[in-house]
């Protein structure tokens, strides 16, 4: 199979909130809003859908999940995150991999890292791949 896109869509009870957050803190374009179901794009094909439970349907359990959010300037983004009351959860910091990143969490527990790219270390330069 040859995908044209791939989206996670989060089953959860705070829809609203949801929507409302990633508006506000990560400039969010709110694409579709039927109330119960939101589609929020952010760019150059990413996109995240959140979707209240219909009957017998689970509410998403977050832990374990993280979502990659790549920025050209972290550190700005990391200012701006944290002046508008967010906590980071994992501070800013360069990674030997080949990232400066920080993690923040979402209003359903959604673990955020956003990083800019960084020149690895030498021992992790022979596990990329071209």
């Amino acid at each position: 199979m040859l995908a044209n896109a791939l989206s996670p869509c989060i089953t959860t009870t705070k829809v609203e909130e949801s929507r409302d957050f990633y508006v506000k803190h990560f400039g969010a374009k709110i694409t579709f809003d039927c109330g119960w179901y939101v589609n929020l794009e952010f760019g150059k094909g990413a996109s995240l859908q959140f979707m209240a439970p219909q009957p017998d349907q689970l509410v998403c359990n977050p832990a374990g999940l993280t979502y990659n959010f790549s920025v050209s300037d972290v550190d700005a983004e990391f200012q701006l995150l944290t002046a508008a009351g967010l906590a980071p959860i994992m501070p800013l910091e360069d990674h030997p991999w080949g990232d400066r990143g920080f993690a923040i969490q979402d209003p359903n527990g959604v673990v955020l890292y956003i990083y800019s790219e960084r020149e690895p270390s030498p021992e992790f330069k022979q596990y990329y791949k071209s």
